[in-house]
């Protein structure tokens, strides 16, 4: 087997405040090979936007990453000086965030955001910079690509602006790409096109990537692997059709149940009860229990990790519930 791209060991990430520690990611750990898409999914606040952001190394204080390992190619990410880092971002690993325009700055043209994006990592002509500027664009769908690298962003459209947040990921053929809900905003057309795109990508260049996302749908599509997080912590993980069709924790069975494909048109959705609690302010033993209802004293204790025939999960009382179906998840 070919060494793992990227091996996150037991990350955690915590935010100090006068009202205490938030424990934001706590000891989250997976690994990606090359070529494999990651599906890492969870509600709002459970930790998966703040990982992609913690092996980046783009945390800012009161945040910091306090424990556990960043591999990336068998090189120790932790602890490398922001310089270092700074040599890896854009080359080694890009990152598409949810709004193309934290990526692009509306007052330069594309073609000079481009060029200087290799400029910074390699050491090519201005000419040669710039045929690989319009191979990026070509290469993810954007017509004319030398007439749209004089055009400045306000002169795409959301999906195009999208296409070109992606065409910098790519320009200096990262290991990793890690993808923070790009598509949210977009048409479900201009949607199933990035999804194709960021799929053949991966086939053909064997680049990594992590899509962090709360749409099950598009996990179902698109990933490998899946690593569910709720309250900080990866709480179920394997592959994609296990555990989308055979989930194990509750919590997973919840957000399956909740999608609107599972409900009958005209009825309420279903909902998993309760909120997210607070990570100032987290229950003893599992974050899930006082939202279960299969909790029981067990579950004032922290649930251990438990791995079997290739997945993991934390839970007293792993059931196998009724999945969704998925429909072209083998890649």
């Amino acid at each position: 087997m070919n060494q793992p791209t990227l091996i996150v060991d037991n990350l955690k990430t915590h935010f100090f405040g006068r009202s205490g520690v938030a424990k934001a990611v706590d000891g989250v750990s997976f690994s990606i090979q090359p070529g494999e898409i990651l599906g890492l999914v969870g509600e709002s606040g459970s930790g998966k936007s703040m990982t992609g952001y913690s092996i980046m190394g783009l945390i800012d204080p009161p945040g910091r990453v306090v424990d556990g390992s960043i591999k990336l190619k068998g090189k120790e990410l932790r602890g490398l000086s922001e310089r270092e880092m700074r040599a890896i971002r854009g080359d080694r690993i890009a990152m598409i965030f949810q709004d193309p325009m934290m990526t692009l700055n509306p007052v330069l043209r594309i073609d000079t955001q481009m060029i200087e994006a290799v400029a910074a990592h390699r050491q090519v002509s201005a000419r040669r910079a710039r045929e690989m500027a319009r191979d990026a664009l070509a290469r993810v769908g954007i017509p004319s690509p030398d007439e749209r690298l004089l055009a400045y962003p306000h002169q795409f459209s959301g999906g195009m602006r999208q296409r070109v947040a992606i065409a910098i990921a790519l320009l200096n053929a990262p290991d990793l790409i890690i993808c923070d809900e790009p598509t949210t905003a977009l048409d479900v057309t201009i949607q199933a096109q990035i999804l194709y795109e960021m799929q053949k990508l991966c086939r053909e260049s064997g680049t990594a990537l992590i899509w962090i996302t709360h749409d099950l749908s598009v996990v179902a599509g698109l990933a490998d692997t899946v690593s569910v997080m709720y309250a900080g912590k990866v709480i179920e993980s394997g592959s994609v059709k296990d555990v989308l069709e055979r989930p194990l924790h509750p919590y997973t069975q919840g957000l399956i149940a909740s999608a609107p494909s599972r409900n009958p048109r005209g009825r309420p959705l279903k909902q998993i009860p309760g909120s997210t609690p607070s990570l100032l302010n987290l229950p003893s033993g599992c974050a899930f229990r006082e939202r279960c209802a299969y909790a029981n004293a067990d579950c004032i204790n922290d649930p251990v990790q438990t791995v079997t025939d290739g997945r993991t999960f934390r839970c007293y009382h792993p059931i196998e519930f009724g999945g969704i179906e998925v429909v072209g998840a083998k890649r």
